[in-house]
């Protein structure tokens, strides 16, 4: 695969500059910045009248793209918003306080300080099952999925801070015998990343991700599944939700559609939604598809593995199936981001862990000069 001509804008920015944290901020591929600039000029030459536009086309495209990727009968399930702690607190606002929740204590940044925040409150019960040891978390989570006590189970398919991926997730939903609790998947880093295909358990789970990361994207559109009948009237709700009364007038009880725009928001700038639609079918004109990226961010993460001396504790260790990323724990991994940030290679870190990611833009020539900084660093 060599997709590095579609990202030239990027990469020409900066030619010195390694990237490798496609798992934070991916590269923009050029056909975005076309689409970036659609949303202008839409705005431009239709003013009030382009909203009609973004519902009625924008947003519609966008839908079908993430729907095929998901494996979704269809994508009236779908809806968008700026980001994915939108619909956190909106899915949350369907429950009566206590709500008790189920997570692992492997959750992204937003997720794990509202929760916790709302345990401050007394606004929640959590309850979080340590990722380690990976060989039996999805065991030791299924046993507390199945205890019936949770309104919102809360779990990502693939680990920010890892790259552990969850096994037979399909599983671990179809053991839920609580059908009131709301079943939430996290797939922030597997959209777009690695094959998923909801299939099976789409009038089951909610999905959320969005195009900051392997989506290709940028920030600002992110997208949530929602099951048929599994909260029919948030209360956490704006205008978007109710779109299509706008005309008809409001009625004496606030009113939901029944598909996701139930879990709609309100007013943000739909630019986002115009780069995900050029990017994913961008992809889908190269032929491109989730196996495709899984399978050449693995080969490039082998080829670093062979060429580099490991710069901390590998997680999780050869062996387990993990995203398109690597995780060193290291007491230096601060230090080693900032040295190789020094030397144009752009990496990130939580912590003690280093996380190094890999993407359709970069080749083995890039892994090679990868290799060679790093060995140069853990060596001196």
């Amino acid at each position: 695969m060599n997709l590095k001509g579609g990202f030239s804008r990027f990469l020409q920015a900066d030619p010195e500059r390694l990237h490798f944290a496609a798992h934070s901020h991916h590269p923009w591929p050029d056909v975005t910045f076309e689409a970036h600039q659609q949303a202008w000029i839409d705005a431009a030459t239709m003013a009030d009248d382009k909203w009609d536009h973004v519902f009625g086309s924008v947003i519609p495209q966008a839908r079908d793209w993430v729907a095929g990727v998901l494996g979704l009968d269809g994508a009236d399930t779908l809806t968008f918003a700026p980001n994915t702690h939108e619909f956190l607190v909106r899915l949350f606002s369907c429950f009566d306080p206590p709500v008790r929740v189920l997570a692992s204590n492997s959750e992204f940044h937003s997720f794990t300080r509202q929760s916790r925040r709302w345990e401050e409150e007394g606004l929640a019960i959590v309850d979080r099952v340590p990722a380690e040891p990976y060989d039996t978390f999805a065991e030791r989570f299924t046993a507390e999925a199945r205890s019936g006590v949770h309104d919102l189970i809360y779990i990502s398919q693939v680990f920010y801070d890892s790259g552990f991926v969850v096994p037979e997730l399909d599983r671990i939903v179809s053991s839920v015998s609580e059908e009131r609790a709301f079943f939430v998947i996290d797939g922030y880093h597997a959209f777009m990343a690695m094959p998923v295909d909801l299939g099976a358990i789409q009038d089951r789970v909610f999905y959320l991700a969005g195009g900051y990361k392997y989506a290709m994207s940028g920030e600002g559109v992110c997208f949530l599944h929602c099951p048929p009948g599994y909260g029919p009237r948030p209360v956490n709700t704006g205008w978007y939700a109710g779109f299509g009364q706008l005309e008809t007038g409001v009625g004496p009880r606030i009113g939901y559609g029944e598909d996701g725009t139930r879990f709609s928001g309100a007013t943000f700038d739909p630019s986002g939604v115009y780069r995900m639609a050029a990017a994913l079918g961008w992809l889908d004109s190269e032929g491109v598809t989730p196996s495709a990226i899984t399978d050449h961010a693995r080969a490039l993460q082998d080829g670093f593995l062979d060429l580099a001396d490991p710069p901390g504790r590998l997680l999780p260790p050869s062996g387990y199936t993990r995203g398109n990323f690597l995780t060193f724990e290291t007491e230096r991994a601060g230090a080693l981001y900032r040295r190789l940030h020094d030397r144009r290679v752009i990496t990130d870190h939580r912590g003690a862990r280093l996380r190094i990611g890999f993407g359709v833009y970069q080749d083995m020539e890039d892994v090679e000069r990868l290799a060679r900084i790093v060995r140069s660093l853990t060596n001196s």
